[in-house]
């Protein structure tokens, strides 16, 4: 009886709900609604919203100077073949 007597409000529910979304959604952080229905969807759609996000970031590898590269060259070679004695050489 609780979920017929709730069904009274649906139209309040959906008003909030639209209310949340247009007052929290931002170009910076927008909110994606997904239907849940058929999961391959669901799972296609926030896949893509994720790729989507991830090439807006625009992420770029690190600059490393000639220094900072020939330490890491030297660590991982360590790695390689010496363990944590030979990395702790590398760096020091």
């Amino acid at each position: 009886m609780a979920d017929v007597r709730e069904r009274g409000f649906w139209k309040d529910y959906q008003r909030a709900y639209e209310e949340m979304i247009q007052n929290t959604a931002t170009k910076h952080a927008p909110w994606y609604v997904i239907p849940a229905d058929n999961k391959w969807f669901t799972r296609l759609a926030v896949s893509a919203a994720t790729i989507e996000a991830l090439h807006k970031l625009d992420l770029q590898f690190p600059e490393v100077d000639k220094n900072k590269k020939q330490e890491l060259a030297k660590v991982r070679e360590a790695l390689l073949h010496g363990g944590e004695e030979k990395v702790a050489e590398a760096k020091s």
